[in-house]
């Protein structure tokens, strides 16, 4: 297993906070375009900004994006601009941050607990951590 080498855990609400106060700052959805398409997206209507897409697998094989950093790459994005990650609960957003660390991005987050969060005493998701549960601007397409 390889050493954690980003930048380091944000919550959610850190992360918007970063989002709002870093006009350079960018979020990347790591999830399968099934989890956008049935539970839901961030919103960032308010800030002017719109979300990145970037599946890390894809569903339903779970296979790896071989084209995931070439993706991220194509955006041009500046080395040192804040690159935050999302994904269900913070697993692939944190391999993600890890990823483009090592192609010379200084800046990677992981939005610890995720979109959705981690799952409670009874299995669910959604009531103990992550963005939803947080408060923070979310939408449902």
């Amino acid at each position: 297993m390889t050493a954690d080498t980003y930048a380091g855990d944000l919550s959610p609400q850190e992360s918007w906070n970063v989002l709002v106060t870093e006009n350079n700052s960018f979020l990347i959805d790591v999830r399968t375009d099934a989890e956008y398409s049935f539970v839901g997206i961030t919103d960032l209507s308010t800030l002017n900004k719109k979300t990145i897409y970037v599946n890390w697998l894809f569903y339903p094989s779970s296979d790896l994006n071989p084209q995931f950093a070439a993706d991220l790459e194509s955006k041009n994005f500046d080395k040192d601009q804040p690159l935050l990650f999302l994904c269900r609960s913070g697993v692939r957003s944190k391999h993600a941050a890890n990823t483009m660390t090592a192609l010379g991005y200084s800046k990677c987050y992981n939005i610890v607990g995720g979109f959705e969060g981690d799952k409670d005493e009874t299995l669910h998701r959604g009531c103990e951590n992550g963005w939803k549960h947080a408060g923070l601007p979310w939408i449902q397409e």
